[in-house]
């Protein structure tokens, strides 16, 4: 039997969950393949690591993604994101709708 790939799709359910909980993206790593009968867990770099079942949809699973991570001491997020992801990109918009020359950073 092949193994089963996740999807975009299923990226997106988990994403969905771990950004609503304030988890940044780089702190989450998903098994490729799909192993039954799933398990999501903390480990000690504090990376959480997640495998989605085999026969059951991401939906679902994500049900109890969330329960489990909320166990695991994650709260909700005020953030759209869910993390603080602002690089001062705010800051270099604001610069180009300026005209005139950009100053330099030393």
């Amino acid at each position: 039997m092949a193994e089963e790939l996740i999807t975009m799709e299923d990226m997106e359910t988990i994403f969905e969950v771990t950004d609503a909980l304030g988890i940044h993206r780089e702190s989450v790593r998903v098994e490729l393949t799909k192993e039954d009968p799933g398990s999501i867990q903390k480990v000690a770099d504090g990376m959480v690591e997640i495998t989605l079942p085999v026969n059951e949809s991401a939906a679902v699973f994500c049900k109890k993604l969330r329960i489990d991570l909320e166990a695991m001491g994650y709260e909700p997020s005020d953030s759209v994101l869910g993390y603080d992801d602002d690089d001062d990109d705010d800051d270099d918009e604001d610069e180009r709708s300026q005209p005139g020359p950009r100053q330099r950073l030393s």
